[in-house]
């Protein structure tokens, strides 16, 4: 299947998804948004947000939430994108959604070069964007070259781009959950040890999953080992200055549910990375 099939056949299934995937993250975020993805941002994008008149540019926005947290914490102006019609209705759910004139909403597919033209043009007006952000979107996204190709058009000589996405090692790679349960010989006390088994990871293959279980069509997920997904990157010249793999903590267990993901906090969930421009 071409990449271009697999683009638009990943699309359409966000399209359908658009309603229940808002239902699981809401208008607040769920907790791998609170507990994961929020705190990595703060720490990544801290100093640009700070800058006066702050400029911002959102791919894969989703019901808005970040582009909302972009305003909340600092950027005086947001154009937030998304390449599905559904997901933007989702936006409109929730008092105060644009900020108060700070952020716009329009369609965009990140896989098309054509799409990303307009904000090339805007941000020769303006002089770049100070930051892209693209939150937990790069494994949904068929071929990254459109993206990478615009990036150091549309950044600020000092500008940021910000990208969180799954784990590329423990969850987009084919593996499967350990749970083995034990006992201390000394107390009797039951010992539960949770790992995962990696089985593919330099070559996997795009396979459908799901975001919340019992979802009626299931979405593609596209694997990128770390060399591959960095050096899509390295090639347009942007340096990676920041790398964090966030996960959860001891205190984050489910009860009950020894296969969750929060359950396995010595594994990272997902991982945040920040490239700027070569000097």
């Amino acid at each position: 299947m071409s990449a271009l099939h697999l683009s638009k056949e990943a699309l359409a299934t966000w399209e359908t998804n658009a309603e229940i995937w808002n239902s699981g993250v809401g208008e607040h975020g769920n907790k791998y948004w609170k507990q994961l993805q929020m705190p990595s941002l703060e720490r990544l994008l801290g100093p640009s947000l700070s800058k006066p008149g702050c400029s911002a540019l959102e791919l894969a926005t989703g019901n808005g939430l970040c582009a909302r947290w972009l305003a909340d914490n600092g950027a005086a102006s947001i154009i937030a994108t998304d390449g599905t019609f559904g997901m933007l209705e989702q936006v409109k759910k929730y008092p105060n959604a644009d900020r108060g004139g700070k952020i716009s909403f329009r369609k965009l597919d990140v896989t098309d070069a054509n799409d990303f033209e307009p904000l090339v043009e805007k941000a020769a007006e303006i002089g770049g964007f100070d930051i892209v952000l693209m939150n937990m979107a790069i494994m949904d996204v068929a071929t990254l070259d459109p993206l990478a190709d615009a990036l150091p058009k549309l950044l600020k000589k000092d500008g940021v781009f910000i990208a969180t996405t799954l784990h590329p090692v423990f969850f987009t790679s084919t593996y499967s959950r350990q749970i083995e349960v034990t006992f201390d010989p000394l107390t009797g006390e039951q010992q539960i040890i949770r790992s995962k088994n990696i089985k593919e990871y330099l070559h996997v293959k795009p396979f459908k999953g799901v975001f919340i279980v019992g979802q009626e069509t299931a979405q593609y997920y596209f694997h990128r080992p770390l060399h591959e997904l960095l050096t899509i990157f390295f090639k347009r010249n942007l340096i990676l200055d920041a790398l964090e793999e966030p996960s959860f903590t001891e205190e984050d267990a489910i009860p009950g549910r020894v296969e969750a993901t929060s359950n396995f906090p010595q594994l990272p969930a997902i991982m945040s990375v920040r490239f700027r421009k070569a000097v």
